[in-house]
């Protein structure tokens, strides 16, 4: 398959700082692609050489089968992007603001401007002035110009960053339609796993500049394992009673107190018993399974994302 986009060896060095180290990246046509990592990690540097704002140290990139060094031009009339937050001018309106940007674009579809407000649900909003556009507004508007041109490619630095509960949901609605319907293949960076989580088909993982692994969603829930979850107060002696008297191997201590048991599920009734019996109080029990938190946790590591 042709990759929409291809990373070798990508690196970024700022002195003797390593930002972005030897990331090997690849975004297949149509999907949407989660470049999920804690801040810091390496996403918007990486996303700055793929939009050709900072140049690599090492390494190469190809975009739509092309190397981006010999065919910049070319490859970037393809591709829309927003980049941290979207500036416009807040004394003008959001037709106004997207008037002058397809000027510079040299866009002259006579529709565009419409069509691009309209996905977005912006259309009835464009008599008032941008600095009176909530957040969420701001977003959209952004990503309306980043589709005047009508690209292949969608590139979202943070897109959620700031945004409330609604304003996170619509832009999550957004951001899957222009996968589904428009054909668009979108790459989306977010530290917060729960969005990746709800919008991406496949992720690549970064942490201190290194692309740990891609993974497809599918692939990662069938990794998902059902687990006992234990509370108890004295969680070194539950361990140690687990695996004597139980023959418990396969379990994690996440601390607090807390131990998942991926063995031995149904059987929470006797080893609750077997722990009560030694004056170990359980505090709580839960059945559950991984999610994407559990599995960046044992990639990364230890730690949250954030």
């Amino acid at each position: 398959m042709s990759m929409v986009i291809r990373t070798t060896g990508l690196t970024k060095k700022y002195g003797h700082q390593l930002s972005v180290d030897q990331v090997n990246m690849n975004v297949c046509p149509g999907e949407i692609y989660g470049f999920l990592g804690r801040n810091g990690a390496g996403k918007t540097t990486t996303i700055r050489m793929l939009l050709g704002l900072i140049k690599p140290t090492h390494g190469q990139i190809e975009i739509f089968g092309e190397n981006f060094f010999t065919h910049k031009k070319e490859i970037l009339r393809r591709i829309g992007s927003i980049v941290e937050v979207p500036g416009f001018y807040e004394n003008l309106t959001a037709r106004e603001n997207l008037q002058i940007n397809a000027r510079i674009m040299g866009i002259h579809k006579k529709n565009a401007m419409e069509e691009a407000l309209e996905i977005v649900s912006l259309q009835h909003e464009t008599q008032k002035l941008v600095g009176k556009y909530s957040l969420g507004m701001k977003q959209r508007l952004g990503i309306a110009r980043a589709l005047l041109h009508y690209p292949e490619l969608l590139i979202l630095d943070e897109p959620t960053n700031g945004l409330d509960p609604i304003g996170i949901k619509e832009m999550r609605r957004l951001i899957t339609m222009l996968a589904q319907e428009r054909k668009i293949t979108i790459l989306i960076s977010s530290h917060i796993l729960s969005e990746i989580e709800q919008l991406a088909d496949r992720m690549g993982i970064i942490h201190e500049g290194k692309l740990l692994e891609e993974i497809s969603l599918d692939r990662l829930r069938t990794l998902s394992r059902n687990y006992l979850e234990f509370q108890v107060t004295e969680e070194h002696k539950a361990v140690m009673l687990l695996e004597k008297e139980c023959g418990i191997a396969d379990y994690e201590v996440h601390g607090g107190g807390n131990i998942r048991i991926y063995s031995h599920l149904g059987q929470q009734g006797q080893i609750n018993k077997m722990l009560v019996q030694h004056r170990i109080e359980v505090l709580k029990i839960v059945m559950s399974e991984d999610r994407l938190e559990d599995y960046f946790t044992r990639l990364v590591g230890g730690g949250t994302i954030g």
